[in-house]
């Protein structure tokens, strides 16, 4: 029987874990520093309401991830979810992504229309290189830096007010021009027009069960070795070697789910991550939100990014008297979001390339990548199993 190493229990451990599981050929070892399974979306309570760490729907294009985890984990259409930001300077509310039709609304908007005539990108169809570039009509386009990218592409002013604040405080720096890479943003669009555009036209889910995708990760793992609270002490990839609780042991497949310079031994370098604070508030109201509104964002210069309400999204008492919010705050605290920045993103190329056979980095983490989510990691869990058959 074949051995497998999975480091890390969220998402893409899970499913990873959950694929091998299904043939008999595998004797499977999972390690997790925390002691549930889930990472960020893991489901607990407070004041009577379900909540996760990280407020998550699932939201794909790939039909395959979205009936895998249906047939596992009974899921609703939430699609009717609607993005809010505040902007400070018009003390106003106004669609995420930016929407064209909102402009109308805003007191500056002769100057946005006349910026939107002038500028290069608002017109065109952009997309991203496998590298972070922008490409428009097959053309590399010369945006060096956030800041020249989202002023090409929209102008001055709504740059100013809507992505400038919230992109620094993001990702916690003092100048958007340090921000090299754009394959993370914005949503698949710039500017959206009419009622369906981009990621709109995606399956958007959330589980129907109180408890969230809890079920899914305990069902995953029901045929794998789990140890909780606990990480590997040594690693020596080349040989597929690790030291778990003083033990050495050696498999003939690791799938690591964790940041690619912890498992390399930092040889490149440390990768650098942008955490998040999180302050959970009970509020003496049926709901606080419009209806259908859970996320509203916060472009200004507050320290905070998102206020959720999760009643609104997990769809649970309804009728309860409370509801809970939360309030994110970028921090320093854990690996949640990979720095965008082509020279991290090089490093961590670096990392990739010197693993050998046999060992695989995937998941938001792993593939030191933002753009990851819980349909991608299902996807590269796929991806993996088929590999090895």
């Amino acid at each position: 029987m074949k051995k497998a190493l999975i480091i890390g229990g969220g998402f893409a451990g899970c499913s990873a874990a959950h694929m091998l599981a299904v043939s008999d050929s595998w004797d499977i070892d999972l390690v997790e520093k925390n002691s549930f399974l889930g990472a960020g979306v893991r489901t607990f309570w407070k004041g009577g309401h379900p909540f996760t760490f990280g407020p998550r729907h699932f939201l794909t294009q790939n039909e395959e991830t979205y009936h895998y985890l249906k047939k596992y984990c009974s899921l609703r259409d939430c699609s009717e979810h609607q993005f809010l930001t505040y902007i400070e300077q018009d003390a106003a509310f106004y669609n995420f992504p930016m929407h064209r039709d909102d402009i109308a609304k805003m007191p500056d908007r002769d100057i946005i229309y006349q910026e939107l005539d002038n500028a290069e990108l608002a017109s065109k169809n952009v997309s991203f290189s496998p590298s972070g570039e922008i490409v428009s009509g097959g053309e590399l386009l010369n945006a060096r830096n956030l800041e020249e990218f989202w002023e090409a592409s929209v102008g001055k002013t709504l740059y100013s007010k809507f992505v400038e604040n919230y992109n620094k405080k993001m990702w916690l720096v003092d100048d958007n021009k340090v921000i090299d890479n754009f394959g993370w943003s914005p949503k698949g669009v710039t500017l959206k027009e009419g009622p369906r555009e981009s990621w709109d036209d995606a399956i958007s889910a959330y589980p129907t069960a109180a408890d969230g995708y809890n079920q899914y990760f305990d069902l995953a793992t029901e045929n794998v070795s789990v140890l909780f609270g606990t990480t590997v002490e040594k690693y020596d990839i080349t040989n597929r070697t690790v030291v778990i609780n003083s033990e050495k042991k050696k498999y003939d497949v690791i799938i690591n789910t964790i940041s690619p310079d912890i498992i390399m031994e930092g040889v490149h370098g440390k990768l650098p991550f942008i955490g998040r604070d999180l302050e959970l508030f009970v509020l003496p109201v049926k709901e606080a939100l419009p209806e259908n509104v859970y996320f509203l964002y916060y472009a200004g210069k507050e320290k905070y990014t998102r206020i959720v309400e999760y009643k609104k999204l997990t769809r649970q008492n309804l009728d309860h008297p409370t509801t809970l919010l939360s309030i994110e705050y970028p921090s320093r605290n854990g690996k949640h979001y990979p720095v965008p920045l082509k020279a991290e993103i090089a490093k961590a190329k670096k990392y990739f390339d010197d693993m050998p056979d046999g060992v695989f980095s995937i998941g938001r983490a792993g593939s030191y990548d933002y753009g990851v989510d819980i349909d991608d990691c299902i996807e590269q869990a796929l991806g993996v199993v088929e590999q090895l058959k």
